[in-house]
């Protein structure tokens, strides 16, 4: 069976889809799963080495779950037939969810997820809300305020936190403050993402993350302003997205609390994720705040050296997160 992580999910879909299932085997899966989040996120790998061995197949199931969410969410098209194709996939992705939780199991990926439910005693809610947000997304495109963004967050990315905490915490240890520690971290990490791909969510999405009526700005002028560049737009561009951009790394200012909560051998990953959702915010400064025009990214030696520094951080026993130095410019 060629179950490859290099083949996009959407060309899986004729053997793995609402269908037609083609069988594997449980370690087909695990090792389809485990390929998928070693080879698929941009910033940094799930897999990091500076994950505990013992949670890595657990964080793959959870991440292929996610990647097949939001492939179906995102890759059908932008326009009204393509969106309704993805919510018919996402209720499919749902029903085969639902399930997976009383045991049954056919995708390759619910096969990989299934055990690890089990031994964690997962709970359904965060998978539940993660779809629903990528459901959202195909009715709900515009946003006014950033409380709003804010909303969306709690379902997009704060599930994928508390997964997390539960996958890698003792459930009677985690608490309140826990909770909302990590979902401060996610808020600032899916918050960075989306002030850095403005300009790739406006042309390949048709969705502008941006808060409109808070910004003070139109979706008319963005598009304007896009098509011509000068340093009067760029200055325009800049005063509205400094506040925001602070606004996220305050998310992470808070949310590292966390790391004084979490147990020792979880502190690096998740201060690498958390610093490197901050290396993003400082990308996005470097380059003057322009990504209406140019996506600013992280460079490979930047990935080693924030890998590397929590790696020490671990041996010395160290927490890893110091305060925003970037420039207010």
């Amino acid at each position: 069976m060629n179950l490859s992580p290099d083949i996009p999910v959407m060309d899986l879909l004729p053997m793995f889809g609402p269908n037609t299932c083609s069988k594997v085997t449980e370690e087909e899966s695990q090792r389809y799963v485990r390929e998928l989040a070693g080879s698929h996120y941009e910033n940094f790998s799930v897999l990091s080495s500076l994950l505990p061995a013992r949670f890595r197949d657990d964080f793959a199931a959870v991440y292929a779950f996610c990647r097949w969410a939001d492939d179906l969410g995102d890759e059908t098209g932008a326009d009204e037939a393509g969106r309704q194709k993805s919510l018919e996939l996402l209720k499919w992705w749902r029903e085969e969810l639902t399930a997976c939780f009383t045991g049954n199991v056919q995708h390759p990926v619910y096969k990989a997820l299934l055990p690890v439910i089990e031994k964690h005693d997962l709970p359904a809610k965060p998978f539940h809300d993660l779809i629903d947000a990528f459901e959202q997304d195909q009715h709900k495109t515009r946003y006014q305020t950033l409380q709003e963004v804010r909303g969306y967050c709690e379902k997009s990315a704060n599930p994928v936190g508390r997964l997390v905490l539960h996958i890698t915490q003792p459930t009677p240890n985690i608490t309140p403050e826990m909770l909302s520690c990590s979902d401060q971290i996610c808020t600032g990490l899916q918050l960075a993402n989306h002030w850095q791909d403005i300009r790739r969510d406006m042309e390949e999405r048709d969705r502008i993350y941006l808060p409109l009526q808070e910004c003070n700005v139109s979706e008319e002028q963005l598009k304007q302003w896009m098509k011509n560049r000068t340093g009067e737009t760029e200055e325009r561009f800049r005063e509205i997205l400094q506040p925001l951009v602070r606004a996220a790394e305050q998310d992470f200012r808070e949310g590292s609390e966390l790391l004084r909560m979490i147990s020792r051998e979880t502190r690096p990953v998740i201060e690498l994720f958390l610093n490197g959702g901050r290396e993003v915010l400082h990308a996005i400064i470097r380059r003057g705040y322009t990504t209406l025009w140019e996506r600013p990214s992280i460079s490979r030696s930047t990935k080693l050296k924030l890998v590397g520094r929590a790696w020490i951080h671990y041996r010395l026993g160290m927490l890893g997160f110091s305060s925003f130095s970037g420039s207010k410019r």
